[in-house]
Formats: C-alpha cells, sequence, structure tokens
C-alpha cells in the first residue's frame, strides 16, 4: 500500500474541501508513491510524537493538528518546526494533517455529539467552514439537546466521565447556579469566536476548550455559561476514531496501525 492509497481512505472520510480557507491540510511531508506498512496517529506532531515515530519505524503519521501553518522560507537547523520536518523527510516518514474537514464532516463534531460521548439529540451544525459546507448544510461544531435536563455542575460531570477527563471549568455567574439546561452548544477544539454567534442563536450553554480568564468573564457577563474541558480534552477522541477507522479499512493489506503513547499535554498536579 502507497501513500497515495491511505490518502485517498482518509479523504473518504473528511474530504479536503471542507477544510477551512484558512487551514493546512493534505499531505504535508513526503512522497504520495511511499511505501506505507506502519502508520500512527496522534493529535499534534509534537517533537515527542516524531521521535517515537521515528523510534518505531513509522511510514506515515497522521494527526488532527497541522505542524505547519504558515508559509515557510527555508527548512534548516535550528528552527523549531522545520527540524522537525527535516526529521520526517531524513526518515522517509510521509505526514498527513486532517483538521477542520474532519471537524466538519465524519469526524469530531458527530463523534462528540454522538452516542458514545455526548449523546445529544436533534444535533446541527454551529458554523461551516466555506462556501461548500454553507451549501451542504455541514460544519464545526453542533448544536443538541442534552440527553436530560441538567444544572451546568451536572452537565459538567457528565463530560468529564463521558471523555475521561481529570477535570473541566466551568465559567458560571453565581446567579445561574441552579438553573437547568435543556440544549447545548458543542465545539471541540478553540470556541471562543462562536461565543456571539451561540448566544445569538438562543444557546446559553457552550462547551468548548481553550477559554481564558477574560473571556471566561465576557462569557458570563454576556449570560454565556461555559464549560471548558481543554483543546485536548475533547479532541482526543480523534485519536482512537481514525486508528479503528483505517484499521478497518487496511484489514486486506499488510499495514499496522498504531496511536502515540504520548498522552495529555497537561498534568494535574
Amino acid at each position: 500500500m502507497v501513500c497515495e492509497q491511505v490518502m485517498q481512505i482518509l479523504d473518504a472520510l473528511s474530504p479536503k474541501k471542507y477544510a477551512c480557507e484558512w487551514d493546512n491540510v493534505g499531505l504535508l511531508v513526503g512522497r504520495p508513491q511511499k511505501e506505507v506498512k506502519r502508520i500512527m496517529v496522534a493529535l499534534d506532531a509534537t517533537k515527542e510524537v516524531v521521535e517515537e515515530a521515528v523510534a518505531n519505524g513509522i511510514d506515515m503519521l497522521i494527526t488532527h493538528h497541522p505542524m505547519i501553518f504558515s508559509a515557510m522560507k527555508q527548512v534548516s537547523e535550528g528552527q523549531f518546526t522545520q527540524e522537525k520536518v527535516l526529521t520526517l523527510a531524513e526518515h522517509g516518514i510521509c505526514y498527513y494533517a486532517m483538521h477542520t474537514n474532519f471537524d466538519a464532516v465524519g469526524g469530531m463534531a458527530d463523534l462528540a455529539a454522538g452516542e458514545q460521548y455526548l449523546n445529544l439529540t436533534d444535533v446541527s451544525p454551529i458554523e461551516p467552514c466555506n462556501e461548500i459546507c454553507e451549501q451542504e448544510g455541514v460544519g464545526m461544531g453542533r448544536y443538541g439537546k442534552l440527553p436530560k435536563p441538567m444544572k451546568a455542575s451536572e452537565v459538567a460531570e457528565y463530560v468529564k466521565q463521558k471523555f475521561h477527563l481529570p477535570f473541566v471549568m466551568l465559567y458560571q455567574d453565581k446567579k445561574q447556579a441552579e438553573k437547568v439546561y435543556e440544549r447545548i452548544a458543542v465545539m471541540p477544539g478553540s470556541g471562543k469566536s462562536v461565543m456571539k454567534q451561540v448566544l445569538g442563536n438562543g444557546y446559553d450553554l457552550l462547551l468548548t476548550g481553550d477559554y481564558g480568564h477574560h473571556e471566561g468573564i465576557d462569557a458570563m457577563d454576556m449570560g454565556l455559561t461555559v464549560i471548558d474541558a481543554t483543546h485536548y480534552g475533547l479532541e482526543y477522541i480523534f485519536i482512537d476514531f481514525v486508528c479503528a477507522y483505517l484499521q478497518e479499512q487496511c484489514k486486506e493489506e499488510d499495514v499496522v496501525v498504531s496511536k502515540s503513547q504520548t498522552g495529555a499535554p497537561v498534568t494535574v498536579l
């Protein structure tokens, strides 16, 4: 099996056409005709992940977040991201990223809102990535109805249980502590940018990540309750899902699919 065939399998799940215009998805390092016998899946192409791929003789690394976002004018030693690109290229490792296309179609949003995790009903997308998404009614994030009415603190515990998280952060006006919610907006990853949009669509409970102190205060002042489960906490589900998908799709091929063992980047002490 060659890299291009794996790319076709991934594009069938989450076509690149659904990615945001600012995004950088697809084959970022390597040759399409590279023979692939060992695939590793991770959330991010950190230095540790790249070193793990090298140590395990990986032929193709697949991540959710693209390692390369901005333009590179040179690829040489002494530059952080460029060093990782050099290492992958020197060891013949193809590197593929599926980011906002996976968020929108075939993956993250549906997975997070689905039966295995939040088990929402009456779901619909929050935000289209581009004109194609808008035309086809798909996009990032999900609005949905909770399995039962709950207070925000109960939803927070539910999220911890379903996503197997050691903690979440709750931004809520104390006057709203006893309020019961029936619906929720879910934006895996970073959802600060959709705060006003969510409120405008009649939702006052948002589950997302990457909320800072000031954004949390702003949300509370606007009447929005936010559960921050961290960027990693809502998106690490990519790893097992893509591993299982590739194992099923490649079961007739001589290909071993594994996941990175690096784990969460944050430790709660």
